[in-house]
């Protein structure tokens, strides 16, 4: 629980009294960079390769709202990841962790694999203490960024983040990023996997969160033959389906030249014709790499 002003959401709404910072563990069963070593498939974040997180969380979330409001009365709205709050901060005010010098939440409890949610609410709860930095003089996360993406502790470059250029970046990407990215399609858990608090992590035991098969480690040359109707079908209920089947194709041919399999140049070859100039690009540049 923490006070509203600390995340600046009475620009949402103006009655908030108090934010109910939530986390769910969503730790993997295993260390999600034993994959970076078979360059012949895809690396998918952990939080993608089972359901869309939103829809696991928000009814969570909405029914501890409604106990709240059948108990102790007063309105509340809830979010996750869902509008312009500053929910890291807030959790750490809350007390569920401190934001480590990647960025992002760590729990000592949890270590690095947590979602967050919050409820606003009128009601006046008694605030928690906030939790302390116990980051100390550890930069194992940030040695561990493949694109050296922090500029300096507790800064992120987001150019140069792996999880941002795969999923919100629109266009090409950067040529001198390409090679860095190895075969991850989706997302980078380097930064989180590399955390020492990790060691108390336990895996998610919400079942829909667990990685589907067809998600963990898929194959590069299969992902390569997807269409908009079969990229739809392969990710539905996942987050990677928001990305759209031209970037994610990208992300792929991008992955398949860094691969160094001349095996799979087929699987470039077969999107130089492409709709997507998109992809015909990251095709064009994994063909070049394979031949070099």
């Amino acid at each position: 629980m923490t006070d509203p002003r600390r995340g600046n959401p009475r620009a949402l709404w103006s009655d908030v009294q108090r934010v109910i910072m939530l986390g769910m563990n969503y730790g993997p069963d295993r260390d999600p960079r034993e994959t970076l070593l078979a360059k012949e498939r895809a690396a998918i974040s952990v939080y993608a390769q089972g359901d869309d997180y939103h829809e696991i969380i928000k009814p969570k979330l909405k029914s501890i709202a409604r106990w709240l409001i059948a108990n102790a009365g007063g309105d509340v709205k809830v979010f996750v990841d869902t509008a312009a709050l500053m929910e890291k901060p807030l959790a750490e005010a809350a007390g569920l962790g401190w934001q480590g010098k990647h960025t992002n939440l760590v729990s000592r409890v949890r270590g690095s694999w947590l979602f967050l949610g919050a409820i606003m609410t009128t009601l006046e709860l008694p605030e928690d203490a906030a939790d302390i930095d116990h980051c100390g003089s550890c930069r194992a996360c940030l040695d561990a960024c493949p694109t050296e993406a922090f500029p300096a502790p507790y800064r992120l470059d987001a150019r140069r983040c792996i999880s941002y250029l795969t999923i919100e970046h629109k266009g090409p990407i950067p040529l001198e990023l390409r090679p860095l990215m190895g075969n991850r399609i989706y997302g980078c858990d380097d930064c989180l996997a590399a955390c020492p608090w990790n060691k108390f992590a336990v895996a998610a035991n919400e079942m829909k969160l667990s990685a589907r098969e067809e998600l963990t480690a898929p194959k590069l040359a299969d992902l390569a033959t997807l269409d908009d109707t079969a990229f739809r079908a392969l990710f539905r209920k996942s987050p990677v389906k928001r990305i759209g089947r031209d970037r994610f194709i990208r992300n792929v041919m991008i992955a398949i030249g860094n691969s160094g399999d001349a095996s799979l140049a087929a699987s470039a070859q077969a999107r130089l014709n492409d709709d997507s100039e998109l992809v015909r690009d990251a095709a064009r540049w994994a063909l070049d790499r394979l031949a070099a």
